[in-house]
């Protein structure tokens, strides 16, 4: 039964992923165009203009890097849970419970 419930949320779970199809309905281009379109060519007009004006040197933060550390712990947690579960099984099909 717990096995069943586990499937049923993963199912669940599941359902909210969304998907990536790999097809189009349009025919995919043999040969790059050449020509940069006038959208392209627009923002870079308007990127160029927006950056030249701003002028007083502002980057964006340097937010460092990604710490892990709760993930690792959780997911050893969940390991160490799951296997759990796993020996406890396993004796109870063995004393015949």
């Amino acid at each position: 039964m717990l096995t069943a419930t586990a499937a049923g949320t993963l199912l669940g779970a599941l359902w909210f992923v969304p998907s990536a199809n790999a097809t189009d309905d349009h025919p995919a281009r043999t040969e790059p165009s050449a020509t940069p379109t006038s959208q392209v060519t627009a923002q870079a007009r308007a990127t160029t203009e927006i950056s030249s004006t701003t002028g007083d040197g502002t980057q964006l933060a340097d937010t460092g890097s990604f710490d892990t550390t709760p993930y690792v712990i959780g997911g050893t947690m969940f390991l160490t849970l799951g296997a759990g579960f796993v020996v406890y099984s396993v004796r109870r099909e063995r004393l015949g419970f």
